[in-house]
């Protein structure tokens, strides 16, 4: 199914009648930006790549970092709780 420009002329007026003028422009400059920041970053890792991995990659500012978990450390075990384990592994 080929579509010469004459079925793609008459797509194009449908979608601007179902769509409107405003939102298509809306739409186009948000995939114009989506597309800015695609290259952006392509273009950073690229840099990243030709460096060597040797740089960092840093995130964005206004990106938040992932809350790290504090260590727990384990209590010191007792005498006791060392009995208590070698009697319930000979049990």
């Amino acid at each position: 199914m080929n579509l010469g420009w004459q079925e793609l002329l008459i797509l194009l007026g449908i979608v601007i009648l179902l769509f409107g003028g405003t939102r298509l422009a809306g739409l186009g400059r948000a995939s114009g930006k989506a597309i800015r920041e695609f290259k952006e970053e392509t273009e950073g890792l690229n840099a990243t790549k030709g460096l060597g991995g040797a740089a960092a990659v840093t995130p964005a500012p206004d990106e938040e970092q992932p809350a790290r978990p504090a260590e727990q450390s384990s209590p010191p075990e007792t005498p006791e709780g060392e009995a208590t384990n070698r009697a319930a592994e000979g049990a």
